[in-house]
């Protein structure tokens, strides 16, 4: 006969590994982990002439759960505000529309702060399969997200930095 004991550490694992396996594949959904973002302020420079194209307030997501979330839980973004991603290392990324309520412009940018790729993201249709989500990839350490159209708007371009404050 097995003890209640063994029948408790049982149920206690199972919950563990349910638990385990619903943080991994969605870090959104445990309280706490994507509300409280710093923030910082960004300056984007032309590569050419120095001349500050914009200052942006950001908030820093800089863990995988407020990456994974990003702008999701998001109504808008004001005129100079945005997102700023943190990658623990330099590298090759897609970023999806998931969940999101509005359009973005989504710059990614190089360790040494140079901006390597800008795509501008209309949203997927509704009901749209996560499989199915437009990849918008790029390379570098560090993704910039901010309101549609705000790179036109600003004159920012691939080759100009980002400096963070």
């Amino acid at each position: 006969m097995i003890s209640r004991a063994r029948i408790a550490l049982f149920v206690a694992a199972v919950v563990v590994v349910v638990a385990t396996v619903a943080y991994l594949t969605n870090p959104a959904a445990v309280p706490g982990t994507t509300d409280d973002y710093e923030r910082t302020t960004l300056t984007v420079v032309d590569d050419e002439t120095g001349e500050t194209l914009a200052t942006v307030d950001a908030r820093v997501a800089d863990t995988y759960a407020k990456r994974y979330t990003g702008l999701s839980d998001t109504e808008s973004l004001a005129k100079d505000e945005g997102m700023w991603f943190v990658h623990d290392s330099p590298g090759s990324y897609a970023y999806v529309m998931r969940d999101m309520d509005f359009p973005l412009d989504i710059v990614f940018v190089a360790e040494n702060g140079t901006i390597t790729t800008i795509h501008h993201a209309e949203l997927d249709p509704e009901g749209t399969s996560e499989s199915d989500l437009t990849r918008y990839r790029g390379t570098g350490k560090y993704v910039l997200e901010l309101p549609y159209g705000y790179t036109n708007e600003t004159d920012i371009e691939v080759g100009d930095q980002v400096l963070v404050d």
